[in-house]
């Protein structure tokens, strides 16, 4: 049966579901991910719940078939169906790994209890955290236990292409794709991974443990 990280390793190789208009639902990796991806013309619902039951509420939620997944009324259900939260639907996007040195100067924080640390550590597993010159960088496991990439520009110097090195250098830290989970709206975020390589290959949204 293919797992969640299937699909995802599969996609940043550019080999996505068939566009067929259809909802596969495959078990969670770890208890603290569930949620839904949205390729194009195919989602996957990763849960823990009867597939049947998710089957059901989708044939109930009346809109486009190929975005009932994303739709509030199904996410709704099933956020009350597993007692979860969401934030948000972010854009998803991946990049390969580069050679060489970070074309940045990063030094590592190593204090478990620094203020992104502590956030990082709530959404991924085995989290590590970078300063840089005006901004910090994170990674860590995260869905499926893929490795995942944020970074945080301090105001003071945005709009100089910081955001786009501390990226880039995630893709040269890593020996395997870099994923990046980016909320639409953030168009100064999309820019800035685009210019440093990561493709969008989709949609997603993660539901949470209340609490």
């Amino acid at each position: 049966m293919e797992t969640l990280r299937d699909i995802l390793d599969a996609a940043a190789r550019g080999v996505f579901p068939p566009p067929e208009g259809r909802t596969t639902v495959v078990p969670q990796m770890s208890v603290r991910d569930a949620g839904v991806l949205a390729f194009t013309a195919h989602s996957v619902v990763f849960t823990d719940e009867d597939p049947e039951w998710v089957a059901a509420v989708l044939r109930g939620v009346d809109c486009d078939p190929l975005s009932a997944t994303m739709n509030p009324r199904f996410l709704s259900a099933l956020m009350d169906r597993t007692g979860r939260t969401a934030e948000t639907i972010d854009a998803m996007l991946v990049a390969a790994p580069l050679p060489g040195p970070p074309p940045v100067a990063l030094r590592e924080i190593t204090d478990r209890g620094h203020p992104r640390v502590r956030y990082a550590r709530r959404r991924r597993d085995h989290v590590r955290v970078w300063a840089a010159d005006g901004g910090v960088l994170v990674m860590g496991r995260g869905i499926g236990g893929r490795l995942e990439v944020s970074a945080e520009v301090d105001e003071a110097v945005r709009r100089r292409g910081r955001g786009r090195l501390l990226v880039t250098a995630a893709r040269h830290l890593a020996d395997e794709p870099v994923w990046a989970q980016i909320a639409p709206g953030n168009a100064r975020s999309v820019r800035a991974f685009q210019a440093a390589g990561y493709v969008p290959v989709g949609a997603e949204i993660l539901l949470t443990r209340a609490g």
